[in-house]
């Protein structure tokens, strides 16, 4: 089949264009390269452009890997059809450290930039310290102004065409916003039908910044997901009566809230499954129904702050007890 063609969203100041749909890489466990790598060029060729990794998800060389096969197969023209995010590290988070580290994950990708760089978590770790979980006693608060400071620089450099955050609450980026220079583009976080992040979504929408939701059919498989996405009645119903599958109310519902999305499969069929969400749409009274009738919880339990150990730092401190 031919390859299906992905809307965009324009992002930061220069109205870059990214696919609302990127293919994600998160897994726990990582995922085997060669998986990964046959899963990215099945992506391709079904039309997905917009790739979502990082340092900690351990699948920034086989990402790359695969793209620039893609290429030298002719199944993209060149780099600048993609779309690729990367993610800065809690232990990185730190001043004199962030251009380095968007440095080690561009000779990772063997790219000579990245569209968009994030910054992973609104905490620092011990520099050096790379271990997952991240242990107690190695959490710091990060230097909010150094941080983000040097993330502006990255994109000064050329090294990332646009710069934002992920998993910060509406508190942390007003904080951002307060000292940029430079305005994030995007802001990555948990976004479902069961964690709707209204507030937040207002909020980036009245400054500009595209929110970008992840866990958006609740993260199956790994050891933070939750069935509550899957087992919906309202969203099983609403499945049933368009003839789609939960996933793709899902999904549909993300796009129709006007935020973009990441979405990890590395199945083909899924893959496909994924992008068919775009000929047809939820009434008003089915938008409605999935707002007001579904119990909201937040299902992520931030993967950075469980160890061995157990909780380190409770959900309502990482979000300022946002609701």
């Amino acid at each position: 089949m031919s390859a299906m063609t992905v809307p965009n969203l324009a992002v930061g100041s220069d109205h870059h264009l990214m696919p609302v749909i990127g293919f994600g890489t998160a897994a726990s466990p990582p995922p085997e390269p060669l998986l990964l790598k046959q899963a990215v060029i099945d992506a391709i060729k079904l039309g997905y452009r917009h790739f979502d990794t990082s340092p900690r998800y351990l699948t920034e060389e086989p990402l790359g890997e695969a793209l620039a096969e893609a290429v030298s197969l002719g199944l993209i023209g060149s780099r600048s059809e993609l779309f690729v995010t990367s993610k800065l590290w809690c232990a990185d988070a730190h001043g004199g450290l962030v251009v380095p580290a968007i440095q080690r994950s561009l000779k990772n990708l063997k790219m000579d930039y990245l569209d968009l760089y994030l910054i992973h978590w609104p905490v620092s770790s011990k520099p050096g310290k790379y271990k997952f979980p991240i242990e107690e006693d190695d959490f710091l608060p990060m230097d909010y102004e150094a941080v983000w400071s040097e993330m502006e620089e990255c994109k000064r450099l050329g090294l990332a065409k646009c710069i934002g955050v992920s998993n910060f609450s509406c508190k942390k980026l007003q904080h951002i916003l307060s000292i940029a220079t430079i305005l994030p583009s995007v802001n990555q976080v948990e976004m479902s039908p069961v964690w709707q992040q209204r507030k937040l979504k207002e909020l980036c929408k009245s400054k500009g910044i595209v929110l970008t939701a992840y866990s958006v059919l609740g993260s199956r498989g790994a050891f933070w997901g939750t069935p509550k996405i899957m087992e919906s009645d309202v969203l099983k119903e609403t499945a049933d009566a368009k003839g789609k599958t939960v996933a793709q109310v899902s999904m549909r519902w993300a796009y129709e809230e006007g935020v973009s999305m990441v979405v990890k499969s590395f199945t083909k069929e899924r893959l496909e499954e994924n992008l068919k969400i775009f000929d047809w749409s939820l009434t008003e009274e089915e938008m409605q129904r999935i707002s007001t009738e579904i119990a909201q919880c937040r299902i992520v339990g931030g993967e950075v702050y469980i160890s061995k150990k157990g909780p380190i730092k409770s959900l309502d401190e990482m979000w300022d007890g946002e609701i």
